[in-house]
């Protein structure tokens, strides 16, 4: 790995894992485009790492809420209701993709980290998105979510697992067809985030002490600094303008990549 392949990734992660456009297929196409090797798993680990830094620093006041809650679980009728029900929502939210990415991930992994499948997901889930934000009545906000609606949201969380889908994407697109307005739909699927990227890179870690692999700390570092600030610009852009730009620019990129990774691979 070379220092330009560190900073590539950086950006490409820090841009992607919170746009409604899908990070890991654009993390599988950018060592084939660029003709590179794999970075490794504890630079993967580094620049998620860098991303959930970013989220964590971002949503502080609403983590602030839940952690409130956490610590004083015996508080008065009302007191950190907030963060009680955000607590609870995130958390049968991140279910299903436990369950699903324990007895799946190695046949994803194996089977579906093509072009193809990319392009074929990018543009069923990108229309998917279009249809929900279309449809949607825009009309609620986090805090009238049910369980029910947190359960069917980490289902949806689950079809990420498909390179392509986009984890952003279809945590959107299921709060949208539930109803909730585009910031409140990105707002929880931002949160969502923090527990499936803990997750998601503490597995990835084990997998790399297994292996026994090299810790090349300058790229690391400089690739998780790189990611977290990307990330946090990209989390900002997004919350600030969605409402007025909608979901359709982001429709149209995956549909372009899909046809173009169509036209180039079949």
């Amino acid at each position: 790995m070379n220092a330009l392949h560190a900073f590539l990734l950086a950006v490409v992660q820090g841009i992607t894992e919170f746009l409604p456009i899908s990070s890991s297929a654009h993390l599988v196409l950018l060592p084939i485009i660029m003709d590179w090797q794999d970075q490794g798993l504890l630079i993967d680990v580094a620049a998620h790492l860098g991303s959930l830094l970013a989220v964590l620093f971002y949503f502080r006041s609403d983590l602030g809420k839940l952690l409130a809650h956490v610590l004083t679980p015996g508080g008065s009728p009302g007191e950190n209701s907030e963060g009680k029900n955000l607590a609870w929502l995130l958390l049968w939210a991140t279910v299903p993709i436990l369950i699903v990415a324990l007895f799946a991930h190695t046949y994803v992994v194996q089977h579906s980290r093509n072009a193809i499948v990319i392009a074929l997901a990018s543009i069923f889930f990108g229309l998917l998105l279009w249809l929900a934000d279309w449809r949607g009545s825009h009309s609620r906000v986090t805090r009238q979510l049910t369980t029910r609606d947190a359960l069917l949201i980490g289902l949806a969380q689950a079809c990420a697992l498909v390179p392509g889908a986009s984890r952003a994407g279809v945590t959107m697109t299921a709060a949208m067809w539930l109803g909730l307005t585009r910031v409140e739909a990105a707002r929880f699927s931002f949160l969502l985030a923090i527990p499936t990227i803990f997750a998601a890179s503490a597995f990835s870690a084990y997998q790399a002490v297994l292996e026994a692999a090299t810790i090349q700390w300058e790229f690391g570092l400089g690739v998780l600094a790189c990611s977290g600030a990307v990330t946090y610009l990209c989390i900002h852009g997004f919350i600030t303008f969605v409402e007025r730009i909608g979901m359709l620019p982001f429709v149209l990129y995956r549909v372009v990549l899909g046809g173009v990774l169509l036209f180039a691979y079949w």
